[in-house]
């Protein structure tokens, strides 16, 4: 039987409370951000939330505006009794493909958690470890502690984005944070693709195919 969110559409401690009450005591919710970026790392979060601790207005990161998500990227790292932040780079992401970057991104942000979860909530996929885990399809949509990690992912490849938009202002990664918009796109064709794209991914490819006297910024 599917689970789902409160009747408001946010998420719940369901999952999290069928698991404890199957004897696993930390319980962490995972969620990845950035897979549809032509630029940049994927980034993904874990999260082992206090059940005890106050935070209220946890929700999927989409759902949520910048600032809303920057005040719970910082309340969710002062109450949450583990959370940690992985990244796998473009030239990784070209090298695996993105759902294997993703995973690998994953795992990283759970093997850096302390303590150690014994049971792990994924958002839509699993990861490579022998810890206990489900698979929940639009689980930052269902869990708390998922909806938690997808926030903290966000920030994090939000906050990088930033940083490389000080280094190419042209290709605007303020305002499109690497996604495939059509001024990123436009970008692409007037000043070349970057190290930083992920050539694998067809849009880029295309391009740089199109446009080899443009090879960016090395």
């Amino acid at each position: 039987m599917p689970h789902r969110g409160r009747a408001d559409g946010r998420p719940t401690w369901s999952l999290e409370n069928e698991a404890r009450g199957e004897g696993f005591r930390t319980v962490a919710g995972i969620d990845e951000a950035g897979r549809g970026c032509l630029f940049g790392p994927v980034f993904a979060a874990a999260v082992v939330l206090d059940p005890d601790a106050e935070l209220s207005g946890l929700d999927d990161s989409k759902r949520l505006g910048p600032r809303r998500r920057a005040e719970l990227d910082r309340r969710i790292r002062e109450t949450a009794l583990a959370c940690a932040v992985g990244a796998v780079d473009a030239a990784q992401i070209d090298l695996l493909n993105i759902l294997q970057a993703a995973r690998l991104a994953m795992r990283i942000a759970v093997e850096a958690l302390d303590p150690v979860p014994d049971f792990l909530l994924i958002d839509a996929v699993t990861v490579d470890l022998d810890t206990a885990q489900r698979a929940v399809v639009k689980g930052d949509r269902v869990s708390r502690s998922v909806a938690a990690a997808s926030i903290l992912a966000k920030v994090a490849r939000d906050r990088c984005m930033l940083a490389w938009d000080e280094v190419y202002p042209e290709y605007g990664l303020r305002s499109h944070k690497g996604y495939p918009t059509a001024a990123h796109r436009d970008a692409i064709r007037r000043y070349g693709c970057l190290p930083q794209h992920r050539h694998s991914y067809a849009p880029v490819a295309r391009m740089a195919a199109l446009h080899p006297e443009r090879p960016g910024h090395g």
